[in-house]
């Protein structure tokens, strides 16, 4: 998502408990709650993505296997209102998030089935959703033009890359990315809500040295016993 604040125009900072070697902007490995805690309150605009296991689908045979997730939703929340800053949580389907948008690739003309919520505390308008074919099913050839749902051991990792506009992140990494352009377009709606876009566009010709910041984190656990989390699908 950080790279779609940036295309809007932002100062972006990231955050995650595990360390993100090919994030590309300034980095904190911090635990996200209490990074969120302590220093929430200097920044313009917070987004947050919680842990997302407990509510998705690729990791629901885990939970009927009796794996536990954590649910950070409201934790989040909780803190994000206390800051009094503009926010955005961004989770999967059947997150329990407050009056949120839904975003999807068709919406911006890409090729990917990536649906996300967006629980925003400031005017984002929804987007229409066109009609799309299904995704390719998982593990078959892709060619150019196909309707693709990137998760897991996906095929096709360069078509991906291309329909995502993420061409430096790893198969592991895509399978839990979202394209900038959900990003991008809400920060762009943000900017607009809050009367900056001005100020945003004079600093990109050099005419003003405002930057509106924002920091984002995903903060994905590591597992209880030592593994990875499941990806959100």
């Amino acid at each position: 998502m950080s790279v779609g604040f940036v295309r809007a125009g932002l100062l972006v900072i990231g955050v995650d408990i595990e360390p993100q070697p090919n994030y590309p902007y300034k980095f904190f490995q911090h635990e996200g709650l209490a990074f969120l805690d302590k220093y929430g309150k200097d920044f313009d605009l917070i987004s947050v993505s919680p842990p997302c296991q407990k509510y998705s689908k690729s990791a629901k045979q885990w939970r009927k296997e009796g794996k536990q997730y954590p649910d950070l939703i409201a934790n989040f929340r909780e803190l994000l209102i206390k800051t009094k800053k503009p926010y955005i949580i961004e989770n999967v389907p059947g997150a329990p998030l407050i009056n949120p948008i839904f975003l999807n690739g068709a919406m911006f003309g890409l090729f990917v089935h990536r649906p996300r919520f967006f629980e925003c505390n400031f005017s984002v308008i929804q987007p229409a959703m066109p009609d799309v074919p299904r995704p390719v099913k998982m593990g078959r050839p892709v060619k150019e033009g196909d309707y693709i749902q990137p998760v897991g051991h996906f095929s096709g990792v360069a078509y991906a890359r291309k329909q995502m506009q993420i061409d430096w992140m790893t198969i592991a990494e895509l399978a839990q990315a979202i394209p900038p352009a959900y990003s991008e377009y809400i920060a762009k709606q943000w900017l607009i809500n809050s009367a900056l876009l001005s100020n945003t566009t004079c600093s990109r010709q050099g005419e003003s040295s405002r930057n509106n910041s924002l920091f984002s984190t995903e903060n994905n656990p590591v597992s209880s016993d030592g593994t990875s989390p499941a990806p959100c699908g």
